[in-house]
């Protein structure tokens, strides 16, 4: 079972999608975007941040560039950190996404 979305990644989600999507973004990132990439299978919903933000920042608050970067993570989860500019491990506690509205 995937781990549940830290507060960090469900206030992403609020930033960069609108209300209607939302629902639909965090539920993705829930059961598609959790601890089953290799090597990531004892991971907590804090760990799991790092891949989460990336899919995050690829999908820019669009569900379907969300749905894409997922698949990436599943193909290849070290080219979604690398595409979202995350190589570094600690790179993406330093993003915060601004909402459309600014």
């Amino acid at each position: 079972m995937s781990p549940p979305l830290s507060p960090e990644t469900e206030r992403r989600v609020s930033a960069l999608f609108s209300p209607e999507t939302r629902a639909e973004a965090s539920r993705l990132l829930a059961e598609q975007c959790g601890n089953n990439p290799p090597f990531c299978e004892k991971l907590d919903q804090f760990q799991m941040e790092r891949w989460r933000f990336s899919a995050l920042k690829l999908s820019e608050g669009n569900i379907e560039k969300l749905s894409k970067a997922i698949e990436l993570a599943k193909l290849d989860w070290r080219d979604l950190l690398v595409s979202a500019g995350f190589g570094d491990v600690d790179a993406h506690t330093h993003w915060v996404p601004k909402s459309p509205n600014e």
